[in-house]
């Protein structure tokens, strides 16, 4: 290892590849690595002796202990790489937000049962408030078109409006 590590001699690491290859690529496949995969790592794990043999301390460990402490760490490495969740595409949670800004169908069942409510609820108002209501949030008229069409001030709309959101605010606030 000395040799290595000094003089990058490279007739000593062969001795020490072929002494360690096989016997780190048997460990690979017995902690569960393919034929291919424990073969990639066990090249992976001499190239990182070659590399590092300068760290290499006697006084800690032995070179075996040292190359399969390696070989761990890099079968370690690949299963962290080969871990990923799978995702079952069929799954309409994995499916995209519209971009053009329509809702979902979660979105559109939830609407749906509250546009519901929502009509109940203006039932139970004055008619004058629920059809005020109904033109500016169903027809989507402004305050000032309602007030012209039905011929009152524009005033007497905005309260009537502020009034009857009043009035379903309780009961809309229980539903949601």
């Amino acid at each position: 290892m000395a040799a290595i590590a000094l003089n990058r001699d490279k007739q000593s690491f062969g001795e020490l590849f072929d002494h360690f290859a096989p016997r780190v690529k048997s460990y690979l496949r017995r902690l569960g690595a393919s034929d291919v995969l424990a073969e990639d790592l066990m090249q992976e794990v001499m190239l990182t002796v070659w590399r590092r043999a300068g760290l290499f301390d006697r006084a800690k460990a032995g070179v075996g202990t040292w190359v399969f402490t390696i070989a761990r760490n890099k079968r370690i490495d690949a299963l962290r790489r080969e871990k990923r969740l799978e995702v079952d595409m069929g799954d309409p949670a994995t499916e995209p937000e519209p971009e053009d800004g329509t809702p979902g169908p979660d979105e559109q069942v939830g609407a749906g049962e509250l546009a519901e409510i929502l009509r109940q609820a203006i039932k139970g108002l004055p008619p004058e408030q629920a059809e005020l209501l109904n033109m500016a949030f169903y027809d989507d008229k402004s305050h000032s078109m309602i007030a012209e069409e039905m011929n009152l001030p524009l005033g007497t709309v905005k309260s009537r409006l502020r009034l009857a959101l009043q009035k379903l605010r309780p009961g809309l606030e229980d539903q949601t």
